[in-house]
């Protein structure tokens, strides 16, 4: 069985830790990244404190853009980094846009 990790953020760096110091951890800190409302579809982007990348090899994946609403209504990305994190959480506000193609060619050119 592979090992889930636990993390919590430091200076928005992920920072592998125990059981408890999680708990102690998550019943104080904002673990909210952002959270955007367009008219009536809700985009949030949170750390999850524990590792997601089920596969055992690779990077932790620690935080998740979801969408709720609308015609992307459960659309669900996860990554590794609190960086990679806002460029996910921008890039569901464009899906949601409906400028999705946009969004891919202005990050491929940076």
């Amino acid at each position: 069985m592979t090992e889930l990790g636990h993390w919590i953020l430091v200076d928005r760096e992920p920072v592998k830790c125990t059981l408890l110091e999680w708990g102690k951890w998550f019943e104080t800190k904002e673990r909210i990244i952002e959270h955007t409302y367009i008219d009536e579809v809700r985009i949030s982007t949170v750390f999850l404190g524990i590792d997601h990348n089920f596969h055992g090899t690779g990077r932790p994946i620690l935080f998740e853009t979801m969408i709720f609403g609308g015609d992307h209504d459960q659309y669900q990305d996860r990554c590794a980094t609190y960086d990679e994190a806002k460029k996910m959480h921008t890039k569901a506000l464009w899906l949601v846009r409906g400028a999705e193609g946009i969004f891919c060619e202005v990050e491929d050119q940076a």
